[in-house]
């Protein structure tokens, strides 16, 4: 399947100093002010449409991208695509369409979300199903580097040169790896926690031919070998071994904190075994959204689509103030109160965007700026322009609501 990332966006560059973004991650303050951000981060599973927990993960790395951009960093974004695993085989077979079929109208319905919510796209959007190439190859160096052994048809990957960085404890992980896609129980597995690499081929699956059998690639090594190709080049074993002092591969990996473990640990721990440096200098995380105080999830039927909800009338800007009305990193609640609210606020600031004269632009647009650089705090960004919307309507002295305007597009995204 070949997929180009939707349209690109302009970013308006700001008449103001923007300072060097600061995020944490789970090794404490990481400040980014390189030339060029290396940025990757985990793509959908195209087997149904975008939710609010897709949207808000996308949303903050969208922030990052901006402002990253605006400090004058070249930004080098790429993404995935997983369409082929379980749940999209699962669900094509549920509904008796053809999984290729079923994943192209989930990645435009997913392109046409994204594109609604004004985030910028990444430069390199790949499908896994286009990458066997690069999943083949890599498999047969981590087999030169000591890393896989057979069971039955497929490969699994020896983890256990990386288990004592674990984010969580041994018992923890064997529960987590069960509960998303993992198989610890497998009888000739020689740790629980090895993830597989290869599946060999099974009934009416679809499969790939290569040097290691007819079958599928495993999740893992997926998204590790599309990040190394298309953030490092097509010779990137080579670029991993000629990045000097160097101790990482990549700056910014990042997805929701469900991806924690086993995906992004296993990710990494292919990536070193692949290149023998660490693959990121960071991990950045997203929490999770909930709905009406409950954990919102396919199992229990109560996700949010974004496209449902632009299809009922609701502005793709009033999403996009009500996902950062709080912190990126908080798992946290959506509901319709939540939504009024955010309506009620764009439409106010609408209304001063609309005015000849209004408070002055540049110690807004310094505030919302500040406010990023801190750790993406949009809470505070947007408490900012509450504050500027008073001042506007008690003593509104400038014309500069144009300023103001094209600043909310660059650093927040907002294109009121």
């Amino acid at each position: 399947m070949n997929i180009s990332p939707w349209p690109s966006i302009y970013l308006p560059q700001l008449p103001i100093e923007i300072a060097p973004l600061v995020l944490q991650t789970p090794f404490g303050e990481t400040t980014y002010q390189s030339a060029e951000t290396k940025m990757y981060v985990c793509g959908i599973t195209p087997y149904d449409a975008t939710h609010l927990g897709h949207a808000a993960t996308y949303l903050t790395f969208d922030l990052i991208n901006r402002y990253l951009r605006l400090q004058g960093s070249t930004v080098k974004f790429a993404e995935n695509i997983t369409d082929i695993d379980e749940p999209l085989l699962e669900r094509a077979q549920r509904d008796s369409v053809d999984w290729k079929s079923l994943a192209l109208t989930q990645v435009q319905l997913f392109q046409s979300d994204m594109s609604a919510l004004h985030i910028i796209p990444p430069q390199s959007f790949v499908p896994a199903t286009s990458a066997m190439d690069l999943v083949e190859s890599a498999i047969s160096r981590l087999k030169v580097n000591g890393f896989v052994y057979e069971l039955g048809k497929d490969l699994y990957f020896d983890v256990s040169s990386f288990l004592d960085s674990l984010p969580i404890s041994v018992d923890e992980a064997v529960a987590v790896f069960a509960s998303r896609g993992g198989d610890p129980l497998r009888e000739g597995k020689k740790h629980p926690l090895d993830p597989v690499l290869w599946i060999g081929n099974r009934d009416d699956e679809p499969g790939w031919k290569s040097e290691h059998g007819f079958g599928r690639p495993g999740w893992h090594i997926e998204c590790c070998v599309i990040s190394l190709r298309y953030l490092l080049g097509a010779d990137y074993l080579d670029s991993a071994r000629s990045l000097g002092d160097a101790s990482f591969l990549i700056d910014i990996q990042g997805g929701g904190s469900d991806l924690i473990f086993p995906h992004h640990f296993m990710s990494a721990a292919q990536a070193k075994a692949l290149t023998g440096r660490e693959f990121s200098a960071s991990f950045i995380h997203t929490g999770m959204i909930g709905l009406d105080g409950e954990k919102m999830s396919k199992s229990k039927g109560n996700l949010v689509f974004v496209s449902k909800l632009i299809e009922d009338g609701c502005d793709p800007m009033v999403i996009r103030f009500a996902l950062m009305s709080s912190h990126y990193s908080e798992d946290r609640m959506w509901s319709n109160e939540l939504l009024l609210n955010a309506q009620n606020k764009v439409d106010r600031i609408r209304v001063n965007l609309s005015k000849t004269e209004v408070a002055p632009a540049l110690p807004l647009l310094r505030e919302i700026s500040n406010a990023l650089a801190n750790n993406l705090d949009t809470e505070k960004a947007l408490q900012s322009i509450e504050d500027w919307c008073t001042a506007s309507e008690n003593a509104p002295s400038v014309d500069e609501a144009g300023l103001v305007a094209r600043g909310l597009d660059s650093l927040l995204g907002l294109a009121l």
